[in-house]
């Protein structure tokens, strides 16, 4: 054979070769479908959605459900104002995957659920027939084997001997043919995979699960020690796991890289009484005011202003990398809400917002001020976290169980009032409880 010939025969594996190495990762990717958990929103997965973007993710392949009624039902088959059971869940992730497929033109798409979101998620694979769409399914603290199987509660989604669980979880594993399943849990700091019944109300009862309840047969079951029940799916050794899974290799990184210009929008949702709900609120007015990093004061007038449509938009806002906002909602039947917000590097439209309202008695106090950190819990030894210098009361010590912490403080002049968790302060106001302000400090990690 001829060098000539030879060379020639190559050619198409030369040509095959260079062609692969033409497509960029993300030309590849499946579309990501994330789902939140109890009570949450959409807005919980931001931070998620920086990671994935910052490793080459394009922006438009990952979609963050808002599922309606995000709230549980106490009985799975007794409706309950403004709550949702498991069925009417699964409904409406399956329209979401629909029209997500739709858009995007894939056959398939990963889902990673939060909690009760990764319910959702099984519900519909095994049951709304979801699976043919489906490459990857991973769950980040789904309460998979229940957070107690106590009789008294035995109807309720989350009951590990209820109807619900118990068929999810019959055969002879616990995973859908076809689609890839990993599990990501704690080793034994998850607040709803606890052997005693502390955090349902009845210390010293048996819940009848383990710190393993999360893990599911026939799944890739992840171990990421001293993570909280929201860390599971929210933080950066979650997302490394979720990233691994579905690539085949390890995140490039962790952190999040900045953009060049930073553009937010999302939804103001409607509060019915003290049950979220994730529906848009109408004649909602949001402000938005830069503030000093270092004293929390606004640096001049509001730098965007908009009141709220039937879509409940509050944007779009082009922000300043780097800059701390203040945002101020003033909602029909609530509280003017001043939350003061980490820096954005990266643009968002699903910066979702609720109105706050006050405990009772908290009115009158001076100024009622919370620090608030969505996507994990605070843990006592664990973290840093002080509220205007000092350690809020009613965070319990041991598994980190709150996500946010509360003083109540004299009247007074508006003055500084710093919150910190681990590296990171937010500098708030102490705007007076009997004007209705309340005032909250969050963080996005």
């Amino acid at each position: 054979m001829t060098n000539l010939l030879r060379r020639a025969r190559a050619l198409p594996i030369v040509l095959l070769l260079a062609a692969c190495a033409a497509i960029r990762p993300a030309d590849l990717a499946p579309p990501v479908v994330f789902v939140h958990g109890n009570g949450d929103t959409a807005a919980l997965w931001h931070t998620t959605l920086w990671r994935f973007e910052s490793n080459g993710y394009e922006r438009k392949l990952l979609h963050a459900v808002d599922l309606s009624y995000p709230l549980a039902r106490s009985v799975d088959s007794k409706a309950q104002a403004f709550r949702s059971s498991a069925a009417e869940q699964m409904a409406e992730l399956a329209r979401a995957v629909a029209q997500v497929r739709k858009r995007s033109g894939r056959d398939k798409v990963v889902l990673i659920g939060s909690s009760r979101g990764g319910n959702a998620i099984r519900n519909y694979l095994k049951n709304g027939g979801g699976a043919p769409y489906v490459s990857h399914a991973i769950l980040g603290g789904t309460p998979n084997h229940g957070v107690s199987d106590w009789q008294e509660t035995r109807d309720s989604e989350f009951n590990g001997k209820g109807a619900f669980l118990t068929q999810l979880n019959a055969g002879p594993d616990e995973v859908v043919a076809g689609v890839r399943f990993m599990t990501i849990r704690s080793d034994n700091n998850d607040k709803y995979a606890q052997p005693d019944g502390a955090f349902l109300g009845k210390p010293g009862r048996a819940t009848g699960v383990g710190y393993d309840g999360p893990e599911l047969k026939g799944a890739e079951n992840v171990v990421i020690p001293g993570i909280d029940h929201r860390e599971t799916a929210f933080s950066a050794p979650a997302f490394a796991q979720m990233y691994r899974f579905i690539t085949g290799h390890t995140p490039a990184r962790t952190d999040i890289v900045p953009e060049a210009e930073v553009v937010l929008n999302g939804k103001v949702n409607v509060m019915q009484g003290s049950v979220p709900t994730n529906l848009p609120a109408t004649g909602a007015r949001v402000e938005i005011y830069e503030v000093s990093a270092a004293t929390g004061v606004r640096s001049g007038a509001a730098v965007h202003g908009r009141t709220t449509a039937a879509d409940g938009l509050w944007g779009p806002f082009k922000a300043k990398p780097g800059a701390y906002y203040e945002f101020v909602v003033q909602a029909p039947g609530h509280a003017p809400t001043h939350i003061y917000r980490s820096p954005f590097p990266r643009s968002s439209d699903i910066v979702h917002l609720r109105p706050a309202d006050f405990a009772k008695g908290d009115a009158n106090a001076g100024s009622v001020v919370v620090m608030s950190r969505p996507r994990g819990y605070f843990g006592h030894g664990r973290d840093t976290f002080l509220l205007d210098g000092q350690v809020p009361p009613g965070i319990n010590k041991g598994v980190p169980g709150g996500s946010s912490g509360k003083l109540l403080l004299p009247a007074g002049p508006l003055r500084p009032v710093p919150a910190r968790f681990n590296d990171e302060t937010i500098t708030v106001q102490n705007w007076p409880a009997k004007d209705k302000h309340l005032v909250i400090a969050e963080f996005h990690y």
